[in-house]
């Protein structure tokens, strides 16, 4: 199963990055959630700031364009083999950097790729 960073983590229930951590721990992925506040969604923790991680496989952005740029370091330090920009967090300009670091992204949903077996 793939180590996924849900980035931008929210506690409120009707949040799609929420959502995406119940169904990442339903279909048994390891779970991490960086958000502004901590708590636990599913049993997992939510952590605040930047935390340090490892073997990362996927991180998925719950965040938009503008509020991801202070995170561009971070997940490039992460090296993942790719981000997930979902619905609201399509960025060129990170898309790029992520091409100049040999890291794959895509913008698509992470809960349709759950739901169809494409994760």
């Amino acid at each position: 199963m793939k180590k996924t960073l849900v980035l931008g983590a929210s506690l409120k229930t009707d949040r799609y990055s929420n959502f995406a951590i119940q169904s990442l721990v339903d279909k048994e992925h390891e779970v991490i959630g960086v958000g502004l506040k901590e708590g636990v969604v599913a049993g997992v923790s939510i952590l605040k700031g930047k935390p340090v991680l490892e073997d990362i496989d996927t991180v998925t952005l719950y965040l938009n364009a503008s509020r991801q740029e202070e995170y561009y370091e971070y997940i490039l330090s992460l090296h993942p083999k790719r981000v997930i920009f979902n619905p609201g967090t399509t960025n060129r300009d990170f898309e790029e950097l992520l091409t100049k670091n040999n890291i794959g992204f895509e913008n698509s949903c992470t809960l349709v790729l759950l739901s169809t077996g494409q994760y």
